[in-house]
């Protein structure tokens, strides 16, 4: 699955040069105008980075930047803080508060596409890998195959990437709501219901024999793919 980057900038022109960039280097993008709006957004979904304007309305970017790191949820997400504050102080104050890099307006395209792909490359070097893997459970990206022991198992798109995102997460727990808005979009509706129809059917071709279901229900919060079954293979 493509990285998703969550930009929240409420300059308009500024907004629209970074969205365009970075969907021409294969992200998808996600964009907010406001600081308590994406504080809104990231309880919903998590992405897997965030570009942070430093003044923004609502709420300000280092202020979203501290509660962020306040979050057991978000303590790692990487965060790059935008900001036409050059004075080292500031810098170290960005820093400080919680934000992985720092890059002051103006700024070169080109080097903010570099930031971007460092950290994540650090930060989620799954979502670079071409071939995921967890227990006996094998996901090649490039081939878009997957086996388990060995034995290759023929998924539905669906549910091959309802896999592939689990497989960038083991062990954490997703409601269905966060799974449809990490898997099919924010902006597809489809009833909740939907999800468990996929997980189900997953399930089923994963576990033709097997004693193990990686993919259980935890305490009625959501899906995870189990860290008990990651012991056993």
């Amino acid at each position: 699955m493509k990285a998703r980057i969550l930009v929240v900038e409420d300059e308009e022109a500024l907004t629209t040069l970074l969205r365009y960039n970075l969907e021409s280097q294969d992200y998808e993008v996600e964009t907010v105008a406001r600081g308590d709006e994406a504080d809104t957004r990231l309880k919903e979904s998590i992405p897997d980075l965030v570009v942070l304007d430093w003044m923004l309305p609502g709420l300000s970017g280092i202020e979203l930047c501290r509660r962020l790191r306040a979050r057991p949820e978000t303590r790692q997400l990487p965060i790059i803080m935008l900001t036409a504050r050059g004075e080292e102080s500031e810098r170290v104050r960005g820093l400080a508060t919680g934000a992985d890099d720092y890059i002051v307006k103006p700024f070169s395209v080109p080097e903010l596409l570099a930031r971007v792909a460092a950290l994540l490359r650090r930060a989620a070097p799954e979502r670079i890998a071409t071939v995921l893997a967890y227990g006996d459970i094998e996901l090649d990206r490039e081939k878009r195959r997957v086996a388990r022991s060995g034995r290759p198992i023929d998924l539905g798109p669906t549910e091959y990437r309802l896999l592939e995102f689990f497989l960038e997460h083991p062990g954490r727990v997703f409601s269905r709501e966060q799974l449809l808005n990490s898997v099919w979009g924010r902006d597809i509706y489809i009833d909740e219901r939907t999800v468990d129809v996929h997980i189900g059917r997953l399930r089923k071709l994963l576990n033709p024999g097997e004693a193990e279901d990686p993919i259980r229900t935890v305490r009625g919060a959501g899906y995870a793919l189990d860290d008990r079954f990651q012991k056993a293979g």
